[in-house]
């Protein structure tokens, strides 16, 4: 048997006993369809030769006069449709399915994708201004849009949690991570032959899993339509390093299918290397390789070819966009210092002198102990700068399991892995690898003298460092910030940790390190919000672990350096952690501390840190420093080890006015970074994006915010519902309080199964409050109260016996109000479209969807109101009672008149269709280049309310005859 019945989709037909809507995906044989009024995913298939009773077209039906309620449910309706779409008919599809307000800065590069048929984008902005945002913002759209089925975020292994959190919680997209430790529990049970980036559509890989040559040819034969690249700077071709040019050319593999979407994410896309940054330029289109020849004329084509893929921006590139003076804080920088005074003075001497015999004792001829004793004396110098305890650790811990007769000992791997324990990693891989290096060479007494001196110094009175630390977390706390402490090793972390808790005692602190797993580490943060156990004052001690992974803003105000970085680039990651997108204080503030006279914090202050931070001042964004291969840092640390004794004791870090105790390592280091820094600076000038302006992109997202609703909509209903339904929030200053055990047992059921359990405190703003759930439009209470609204609204059964003891949420009534002077009714219409998507091919078709409001003036529709002028009538505020038979009598006679006004109804979808095709041609302009749009108003219009204002004044007699 076979059914050969076309139902168009987004129109509505009558199965089962109820309403549906038609979905796209449906045919002449199997419907797709969905509850009129319930839950996205309360979606059923139908297979028409199967069904007993057939499947007939149907209509909206009009609202029922009887079941009228007050002007306050008639907004409820309103909102609840608002707040539901996820489809909607503006010119961007995916912001009904994001959970984040972005600003408007950050709908440039959007703008800027959707201008191109194969996204191929390089977004370069500084950190913390929101580059996963922007990113995140472009995927989603392509996915609402059907341009795309499948997403791949590349991106360094320690960032895969932090993208699978973003991509779940902001844009709804439900990702798996693959890895080493993950891809064979993913790939098992998968046919023979199928990859996994066949089986999930959404993937989030490690850039060191995937560079394989092996792994490179499966991701080329099944990579997904849309990559995005995080970090990009790491995966640039540069001279000598195996590893960013395996990454390198897995991306040239990539880009070499011309229709398969890009993003590129970096904060440092220039570090000085020409070829590098033109290696990258050439990712998006292979002719901007050209461009390092020299294009000096801005009119030139490729230049200006590039300024359509290129944006990169610094926080004074977007002053001119901020409509909230919150948007980024204010950073407030101070350094403090100590001497190394007392017994701790005594040590770190006599550290620097065993350093100095490692360095002298080997033999001329016995290169390898040589240079086990550089790094071990290398070793000393950081860890002894950090902490006793670190001291300790590195003393007590072998640098190399035996150097001595070993045949299988590998100076080149232990070159590398101590490079990665003593030094602090470059620009391209900040490492996670907070574990002290070992020092400890042989069993001597002086060794062992050291340790006891060491462990000897913990504590305040013992370590001047600390007892600086102390007092200036003391004046931090005192002030109402929340720090962050940053040091370089584990046991740093746990000394200090330890200590604070001491003289912190109703402080919550915890010490947070490389020894957890990314999971763990966000769940220690989390936890120290979450529970407060003592109190609200809250002290992290992190390691560089923390400065990459996790955004801290919502939870902490300050930065405190209590290590160096020999790595310019990990400080500013460091406070980038705490000053950026979201941070809700007006000022942060960043620390340095660092000792007086510590001549391994001189070298790095005056060196490496003021240098960088003078670029950065003049430039506006870092240049991270030209040492790939740490040869600089060694050269610094090797001219501080080899001074003698008395003149490092001379050595002040602000003796400015002597002469430099580095020699050619500074002069050589300042060369080197200002051929840097110029290079940035003229590529900078070049490719910035400053072409699209705050009126280009306005205007299209407010238009789009007027039809699904920002924050103030999401707790105008949140706050409404809950106290219709007997669940009246209560504000407090951590947030809201929403008892859910007083709400509908239903509505607790399905809150339950999302986790939305008990008495959460919850805020509808951005950041929200420590502790509290950000409710925004997307997330599970919205929609499950505005499904329980409209199913409330379109079950009038409940209504029959009395109306206005059941209602929460009602589809008609009537109200005396000062808002108008002549009698006027208020339609509330819901807007159904088909968007046609045509390509070489294939053809798409999507629903869009979009309430409005629509108030005709006078008995005989006079005049008409729409837009923002009829959402406000749905505002306004009765001013005395209406007799129950009085608002009937008008209600039922506006309902009457409904069908008299269908041509015009239909005439409205149809303007609003035509609107819709032009706001989507307008805003992808590129869909030109592979096909066209139609739209379809689907008719007749579905009147969802009918509201009556009666002016307050008028007289009882007009009342009567109207």
């Amino acid at each position: 048997m076979s059914v050969q019945v076309a139902f168009q989709p987004g129109s509505i037909v009558a199965a089962r006993g109820r309403e549906w809507i038609v979905l796209p995906e449906s045919n002449n044989q199997i419907l797709h369809l969905r509850p009129m009024g319930a839950a996205e995913d309360d979606k059923t298939v139908i297979f028409l030769p199967l069904e007993k009773m057939p499947v007939e077209q149907a209509h909206f039906p009009l609202p029922n006069p009887k079941a009228f309620g007050t002007h306050a449910a008639s907004r409820l309706l309103r909102d609840a449709m608002m707040l539901k779409l996820r489809s909607g008919a503006g010119p961007f599809r995916s912001f009904g399915n994001i959970a984040v307000e972005p600003r408007a800065y950050q709908l440039v590069p959007l703008l800027m994708a959707m201008k191109h048929d194969t996204v191929r984008l390089l977004i370069a902005d500084d950190v913390g201004i929101g580059k996963t945002i922007e990113a995140g913002l472009i995927a989603r759209e392509l996915l609402d849009r059907g341009e795309i089925k499948r997403l791949t975020v590349l991106c360094p292994p320690h960032l895969c949690e932090q993208w699978q959190d973003e991509l779940e919680k902001r844009f709804n997209i439900r990702a798996a991570i693959v890895r080493t430790s993950s891809a064979a529990r993913l790939e098992r049970g998968l046919p023979p032959g199928t990859s996994i980036f066949e089986a999930w559509n959404f993937t989030i890989v490690s850039l060191d899993y995937i560079k394989s040559d092996k792994r490179r040819d499966e991701f080329y034969r099944s990579c997904p339509e849309a990559v995005i690249v995080d970090e990009a700077h790491t995966c640039t071709l540069r001279g000598g390093m195996q590893s960013k040019q395996k990454r390198f050319q897995l991306l040239k593999g990539l880009s070499e299918d011309p229709d398969r979407h890009m993003v590129l994410l970096t904060a440092t896309p220039h570090s000085g290397d020409e070829e590098a940054f033109y290696n990258l330029l050439g990712l998006l289109r292979p002719e901007f390789i050209n461009l390092k020849d020299g294009v000096k004329d801005a009119r030139n084509p490729l230049r200006q070819k590039l300024a359509e893929h290129f944006v990169q921006r610094r926080r004074p590139d977007i002053e001119e966009w901020q409509d909230d003076s919150s948007l980024f804080p204010d950073r407030e920088t101070t350094e403090i210092t100590y001497t190394l005074t007392g017994d701790w003075g005594d040590l770190f001497r006599s550290v620097m002198d065993y350093a100095r015999e490692l360095v002298e004792s080997a033999g001329e001829d016995d290169k390898r102990q040589q240079r086990i004793n550089w790094w071990a004396a290398l070793a000393l110098l950081r860890c002894v700068s950090s902490s006793p305890s670190a001291a300790v650790s590195a003393l007590r811990t072998r640098l190399v399991a035996a150097n001595s007769g070993d045949q299988d000992f590998n100076l080149d791997q232990f070159e590398e892995m101590a490079q990665e324990r003593v030094f602090d990693g470059t620009e391209e891989a900040l490492s996670a690898d907070d574990i002290e290096p070992g020092a400890n060479t042989s069993d001597s007494q002086t060794l062992h003298s050291l340790i006891d001196q060491a462990s000897g110094l913990h504590g305040a009175a013992n370590d001047p460092k600390l007892k600086a630390l102390v007092k200036h977390l003391k004046g931090l706390v005192k002030e109402g910030f929340q720090p962050v402490v940053f040091c370089r090793y584990i046991a740093t972390a746990h000394y200090l940790a330890e200590e604070l808790k001491k003289t912190f005692k109703k402080a919550t602190i915890e010490a947070v390190t490389g020894e957890l797993t990314p999971v763990e580490r966000e769940e220690r943060v989390h936890a120290m919000v979450d529970g407060e156990a003592n109190g609200e004052q809250r002290i992290l001690v992190a390691t560089d672990c923390l400065s990459e992974g996790i955004n801290l803003q919502e939870y902490f105000t300050a930065v405190v350096h209590y290590d160096l970085s020999w790595n310019p680039t990990r400080h500013e990651q460091r406070e980038g952690r705490v000053d950026r997108f979201g941070q809700s204080a007006e000022v942060v503030r960043a620390t340095m501390l660092y000792g007086q006279d510590n001549p391994v914090d001189g070298a790095v202050l005056k060196v490496i840190l003021r240098k960088a931070d003078a670029i950065r001042k003049e430039l506006g964004v870092s240049v991270p420093m030209p040492d790939d291969d740490n040869r600089i840092s060694q050269a610094l640390m090797e001219s501080v080890l080899l001074r003698q004794g008395a003149a490092a004791g001379k050595d002040s870090v602000q003796g400015t006015a002597q002469a430099s105790l580095f020699g050619d390592v500074e002069e050589e280091l300042e060369a080197v970074w200002n051929s840097a820094y110029e290079k940035a600076k003229r590529n900078r000038t070049i490719f910035a994006q400053h072409r699209l302006k705050p009126e280009d992109v306005l205007p299209e997202w407010n238009k789009t915010m007027a039809v699904l609703g920002g924050e103030d909509d999401v707790k105008r209903f949140v706050t409404a519902a809950c106290h219709q339904l007997n669940a009246a929030l209560e504000e407090t200053d951590k947030g809201y309080k929403l008892p859910t055990e007083a709400l509908p047992e239903s509505l607790q059921e399905r809150l339950a199964a999302e986790s939305v359990t008990g008495t959460p405190r919850i805020d509808f703003h951005y950041p929200p409050k420590p502790g509290a759930t950000f409710i925004h439009r997307t997330h599970p209470l919205v929609g499950i109260l505005a499904d329980h609204m409209l199913e409330t609204a379109l079950s009038e059964g409940a209504h029959e016996e009395d109306a206005m003891a059941t209602f929460s949420v009602a589809r008609c009534g009537s109200v005396f109000t000062d808002s108008v002077s002549t009698k006027t009714t208020l339609l509330l219409l819901r807007l159904r479209t088909q968007l046609m998507i045509s390509r070489p091919g294939s053809e798409q078709i999507l629903l869009c969807e979009e309430p409005m409001a629509l108030a005709l003036e006078g008995s005989s529709a006079d005049s008409v109101l729409k837009g923002q002028e009829a959402r406000e009538l749905l505002n306004a505020r009765p001013v005395r009672n209406m007799p129950p038979p009085l608002v009937e009598r008008h209600v039922s006679t506006a309902i009457q008149q409904v069908p008299q006004l269908e041509a015009q109804l239909n005439e409205l979808a149809k303007d609003k269709a035509e609107q819709l095709l032009s706001d989507h041609r307008r805003v992808r302009t590129a869909a030109d280049a592979k096909g066209s749009y139609k739209v379809q108003p689907i008719l007749p219009v579905d009147v969802m309310g009918v509201y009556v204002l009666i002016p307050a004044q008028m007289p009882i007699a007009q009342e009567k005859s109207d």
